[in-house]
Formats: structure tokens, sequence, C-alpha cells
């Protein structure tokens, strides 16, 4: 009981510092070109790669995230964004979008976001996808992601589509549920028009050094 409790002071606690936390948009701009496309960075695999080299026909999806956000892996009062990477991830494949979870959580890099814990989570959730370290989060910073998890998708010519959350589930005041990055991925597979371009964000805060 004291645990439920503790969770539902938490949750809003989270959600209050990332609305603080989105305030402004200082990041990507829609229609830029994509920076950093030809970085590597390690994988859970031990395997270099780059978003040049995860790039499908029609794009790429690429989620910033972490181990340990109860935005990302759920607690009593929310349900977790990962328990949907798998199945975005499907939905991406067969809209010919490539896939990646980033991890630019540098200040935990000694700790819950090592690779090594990175390779141990993904084992545990069954992750579908590749699932690489932005060291000092250079990623992040190129992109002005500020949170786990943040949603970037790029289209085919290389420049950013869409920017935000995935659905709008965390709004207790919403009056219809809306699937954004779903809706994005079966936008650009059909090429029609985008209904959000951008959206806020919710999570906590990348954790840069």
């Amino acid at each position: 009981m004291k645990k439920r409790t503790l969770f539902s002071i938490i949750l809003p606690t989270f959600i209050l510092l990332a609305s603080f936390v989105m305030k402004g948009d200082d990041g990507l701009k829609i229609g830029k070109k994509i920076p950093m496309m030809n970085a590597k960075m390690v994988g859970i695999d031990d395997q270099e790669y780059s978003l040049q080299g995860l790039m499908e026909e029609t794009g790429l999806v690429v989620v910033f995230s972490c181990n340990t956000c109860p935005f990302v892996v759920g607690n009593d009062s929310f349900e977790g964004w990962e328990k949907q990477y798998n199945e975005l991830y499907k939905k991406a494949k067969n809209a010919g979008l490539g896939f990646v979870l980033i991890n630019s959580n540098e200040a935990k890099r000694d700790g819950d976001d090592s690779l090594e814990k990175m390779k141990e989570h993904a084992k545990e959730m069954g992750y579908k996808m590749n699932y690489l370290v932005d060291a000092d989060s250079k990623l992040a910073d190129a992109f002005g992601a500020k949170t786990t998890p943040h949603v970037f998708v790029i289209n085919k010519l290389g420049k950013l589509a869409y920017k935000g959350s995935i659905d709008n589930s965390w709004d207790s005041k919403r009056t219809e549920d809306r699937p954004y990055l779903s809706e994005v991925i079966e936008a650009l597979k059909n090429s029609t028009e985008l209904k959000d371009e951008m959206t806020q964000p919710r999570g906590c805060s990348i954790k840069r050094n």
C-alpha cells in the first residue's frame, strides 16, 4: 500500500518536471537535415552503428530511452512506453522505417545506464531493435533531445519529419487517444500529410554530465 501511494506521488512530480523541461523549443527543427548521421555508436551487441546505416527506404525512428525512468519502464500508476517498443518496431519495419533506441544518460553511465545494464535490460524486455550508447550525450545535444522517451522521426530525405511523444496516454485530461508515433509511421508509409509534426514529449530529463 505504501509503494502504491509513493508511486502516485512520484509520477505527477515527474510529469510536472517534464512539463517544465519542455518549455520552449530550442532543438532540431522540423524539415531540417539530421546531424551526426554517420557518427558511430556502440550497441548492446558490441557492434558499432550509425543512423545512416540504420536508415531504411522510408526513414528511421529514433527514440531516446533509458533503463529506469518510470515513463519508460512503468510503475503502478503508468504502464510505461517501452512496452510498446517492439510493436512500434514492427509497425516501422512494415512501413519501411528503421527503428533504434538511444541511451544518452551519460551521467549514469557507470551505474543504471551502463552498457552492461543496457544489455541486461534489453534482454529482460526482449527488445527487437538496436539499443545504442550516445557517448557524452552528443547525439542528444545535436537533436535537442530532452526526455526519456523523446521521439524523432527521420524521413527518406534525411530530414526531421516529427518529434515529440509516443502518444498522449500521459494526459489525464485528453478527450481522445492519440497514438502520435503510429500515426506518423502510417503517414510516411502512405506518403500522406502528418496530423502533427511536433508534440510535447513527457518523461524524465536526460542525465547529461
